[in-house]
């Protein structure tokens, strides 16, 4: 369903990042330079969407209970919180220059120790990524961490990052490490605990496969090595090394080495099948079972064909096991687990089974027979011997509505990791390309009824975010993201209900809201077939598509006039255009080149701006043409982003360059004639604008730079002639380049891009936690009009207005009814409700608690019927009733 998942979002960055041109010059006199760089203590949080990335990797302790790690492609790892049942991340540490660390290959935790975890990151094994690989360690759980530089690079998001675990900690002799590297590079130990490594020499093969060997980026090329190391704990005694060490390697004809002499020599495993992959070799030490899951290629996309295989290993005999016949598979096999408390039950997953859906084996007799997670009862109808429960993140449905055999939501797609808790038959955790999926009753299965499936990824925060908006009314946070399309978030504090729709980008690349009408919308983005550009009348709430210009490929960026009557876009594949209105009709712009970089005037609907390759280009007549502008020695490459200050016609500001040119943060007040450089701030990638500081007359800047020879996120109050850093080491989550805007609504707010850790919002002291307020007692009468606006079986969705007939104003909101056959809200938007039996309470959230007299206020929630859906006839605002139409 998303295939795409961050590799798409990660070019961006590393086009971006790492060959973006240096900043402008300045054109004008300096301004002074600022003072010595304060701080200031901020609370940081994520807006919340829950998952929304890759999780290739679920790792439990295998002698502590409750303690268990999740690995993510590109945004960190994370352990869980038992008593809360969420996820902590664990490497919102990495800087600015360590971004690639975000990406995590492998993850190990020590069963002699658990309070020792490693993790092995790196993100890219070619050119995308500088650095090289790191293998941290931590003897706090991942509260604090210890970094030994690898020599090699490590590619926790390039192709077969869902095999393994790579980095494996000596079960007997918790001092030893094991770590597969791609790339040729071998098998590597640690005798010290993770501290130094050298290579395992006697080793004898270092991989041979890569997914396309001929992709000149270096990005599918690559070797993808030494893939999974596993320790038969019955070799071995306490402070002893474990004798016998199974290790994976990509090598169709010799896929699975054995040592029986704690890593001194290694053969390969005699007998083993061949023209297969081992993703994952999993041992039941207690009966001897070293299983092991194959697919044709490295994933975790791709895999047409796949096989299950027991290996004996007293005897050395092989026993084919897969589930299905080989003829019958169309994916490969991974997401391999077995149950420690009942030997004998193991279970693996279809991982690359794109539709219908993903498939889950279960056996209770070491393979001998085999039950799916769902089957035909006479196609294309489907048997779930499993429920699923998304109302915690609903958006998992992608507002699909599917012709059988497919199902929304669906069981997943990517999944390869799948664990059964070493300590409970009946939690199971798996990962998809989209979120964390687990369930408390596993064993329901053997006896016949059916198991419950949930979101089990609270507080873990996976999303690439391009852009950015927080507009001045409505809703307090728009965001444009990889794969998952982007939100609108009417509360920071709760997942939104879905995504983005109507249509689904597979990535949002741009987004822009009119400043003085700020219910129209715009975005653009990429899909594989129909428009990449929608618009919005209602703050994003709703959306409808536009139509494209010729050759257009991909969304690009995209500029609302101030008073939404007109837009430019600049997407991918074609040049500039413009249109009044939405977008039935787009005319080419002139004097502005392909690819452009585009923005609107803030106060003038008719002024556009662009900027490309060095040269800054200024429209006075809605986009129709262009004239380049006068300033010089602006970036000579791409890698800028600029805004126009709200309220001040041509009050321009640009952040951008590289370290090898000027690079900086500029000022124009001229409309973009000329600017001036602001000499304090080294760097900037990002500029952002929110509400101005108690006393000052101009809005709070917002940057992501590098001041006084610190990385981080700053914030001026007087215009940049001083800089408070906002952020601190710990909280710094690595690339945080592509878009950083203020809240023009509550002072000191920032919300931060990053490249996998999500929405990232802060907050100085007093200015909330993005909620809603205390129970309102608005006064005056009132009127509500209630209206289904879609209705299927089973569910509906419905909007409610609420008018102030009275005539004062009111500071908040609560308004409940009562619903006559049995309907259930399964999640509102632009309020916060709560329902009892059929009483429904509906209040406002934090930005539409004042309602003017003769003004109205509209929320909106998705719900559950059967029978019949009949209206609510009654509302009540407090004590009083509402007139009804």
């Amino acid at each position: 369903m998303r295939r795409t998942r961050t590799f798409t979002a990660v070019l961006a960055l590393a086009a971006g990042l790492l060959t973006g041109a240096p900043a402008a010059l300045a054109a004008g006199p300096p301004e002074p330079a600022p003072a010595a760089v304060s701080a200031d203590t901020y609370t940081w949080k994520n807006a919340r969407i829950d998952g929304g990335g890759f999780v290739p990797g679920i790792v439990f302790n295998h002698t502590e209970k409750n303690l268990a790690y999740a690995r993510t492609d590109i945004g960190g790892a994370y352990r869980w919180q038992q008593s809360t049942k969420t996820w902590t991340p664990l490497l919102d540490h990495v800087g600015w220059d360590d971004w690639g660390h975000t990406g995590v290959v492998s993850l190990a935790s020590d069963p002699v120790d658990p309070d020792n975890v490693y993790v092995a990151a790196g993100t890219y094994t070619n050119s995308w990524d500088p650095g090289n690989g790191a293998v941290l360690r931590s003897a706090d759980r991942g509260a604090t961490w210890r970094r030994t530089d690898l020599p090699f690079k490590l590619g926790g998001n390039m192709p077969g990052r869902g095999m393994g675990e790579r980095l494996a900690v000596d079960p007997n002799k918790n001092s030893v490490l094991y770590l597969g590297a791609p790339s040729g590079k071998g098998l590597w130990r640690s005798t010290d605990s993770g501290v130094t490594w050298s290579r395992v020499t006697a080793f004898p093969n270092p991989g041979n496969y890569a997914q396309d060997p001929s992709d000149t980026s270096g990005y599918g090329s690559d070797n993808q090595g030494i893939v999974w190391v596993t320790f038969d704990e019955s070799s071995g005694t306490a402070g002893g090394a474990t004798k016998t060490v199974y290790v994976g390697v990509a090598d169709k004809d010799n896929a699975v080495y054995r040592s029986t002499d704690a890593g001194a020599t290694w053969q390969r495993l005699p007998g083993q099948p061949t023209g297969y992959l081992a993703h994952k070799g999993v041992l039941d030490a207690k009966n001897g079972h070293l299983y092991l899951a194959y697919s044709d290629t490295g994933g975790p996309y791709d895999g047409g064909k796949g096989r299950l295989w027991r290996y004996t290993t007293a005897t050395g005999t092989w026993t084919d096991i897969s589930p299905v016949a080989e003829a019958d598979t169309y994916f490969g096999f991974s997401g391999l687990t077995v149950d420690r408390q009942k030997p004998g039950t193991v279970m693996a997953t279809a991982y690359s089974s794109w539709w219908p859906d993903t498939q889950i084996f279960r056996s209770t007799d070491s393979g001998a027979t085999w039950t799916k997670a769902w089957d035909y009862s006479s196609y294309p109808t489907r048997e779930n011997r499993y429920t699923m429960d998304v109302s915690s993140s609903p958006w998992l449905t992608w507002g699909a509505n599917p012709s059988p055999p497919e199902q929304s939501p669906k069981l997943g797609w990517m999944t390869e990791s799948l664990e059964i808790d070493p300590f409970d038959s009946d939690r199971m955790m798996y990962g998809t390309g989209a979120t964390i999926y687990g369930t408390e009753n596993l064993t329901n299965w053997d006896s016949g009824a059916k198991f419950a499936i949930k979101p089990m990824v609270q507080g873990l925060e996976e999303t690439a975010v391009n852009d950015l908006a927080s507009p001045p009314s409505g809703a307090p946070l728009l965001s444009a993201l990889g794969d998952i399309g982007g939100f609108r978030h009417t509360d920071l504090t709760k997942v939104p209900s879905m995504m983005f729709t109507q249509p689904n980008f597979t990535s949002t690349t741009s987004l822009d809201f009119a400043e003085t009408k700020p219910d129209t919308v715009v975005r653009v983005g990429n899909l594989d077939s129909g428009p990449h550009i929608a618009f919005s009348t209602d703050n994003g709430a709703n959306w409808f598509g536009g139509t494209d210009p010729a050759g257009v490929s991909g969304g690009g960026t995209v500029a609302a006039a101030a008073d939404g009557s007109r837009f430019v876009w600049s997407p991918q594949g074609a040049g500039v255009h413009h249109t009044t209105g939405f977008g039935t009709s787009w005319s080419p712009s002139t004097g502005i080149p392909a690819g452009a970089i585009v923005e609107s005037d803030r106060v003038d609907p008719k002024t556009f701006y662009g900027f490309k390759s060095g040269t800054f280009y200024v429209s006075t007549d809605g986009g129709a043409t262009f004239t380049a502008s006068a300033a010089t020695g602006l970036p000579s490459g791409d890698s800028v982003r600029f805004k126009a200050l709200p309220g001040a016609k041509g009050d321009i500001w640009l952040a951008g360059g590289a370290p090898d040119g000027a690079y900086g943060l500029w000022h124009s007040t001229d409309g973009g004639a000329t600017f001036t450089k602001l000499p304090g701030v080294e760097q900037a990638d990002t500029v952002g604008f929110g509400k101005a500081a108690p006393g000052a007359s101009y809005q709070t800047l917002f940057t992501s730079a590098k001041i006084g020879g610190v990385r981080g996120i700053f914030r001026s109050t007087d215009k940049g002639a001083t800089w408070t850093r906002i952020n601190d080491d710990a909280h710094q989550w690595g690339w945080t380049g592509a878009a950083i805007t203020g809240d023009p609504r509550v002072y000191g707010r920032v919300y931060v891009a990053t490249n996998g850790r999500g929405v990232i919002y802060g907050d100085t002291a007093g200015t909330g936690d993005g909620g809603t307020g205390p129970t309102p007692t608005p006064t005056g009468g009132c009127a509500v009009t209630y209206k289904v606006t879609n209705q299927w079986s089973g569910g509906f969705q419905a909007e409610v207005r609420l008018d102030n007939t009275g005539t004062s104003a009111w500071n908040g909101w609560s308004l409940n009814w009562t619903f006559a056959d049995g309907q259930k809200i399964t999640q509102a938007w632009n309020a916060e409700h709560t329902q009892s039996g059929s009483a429904v309470t509906a209040k406002n959230v934090g930005w539409n608690a004042a309602v003017a007299a003769g003004s109205s206020v509209s929320f909106g929630f998705t719900g559950s019927w059967s029978g019949a859906n009949a209206k609510p006839t009654a509302f009540e605002l407090g004590e009083r009733t509402c007139t009804v139409s």
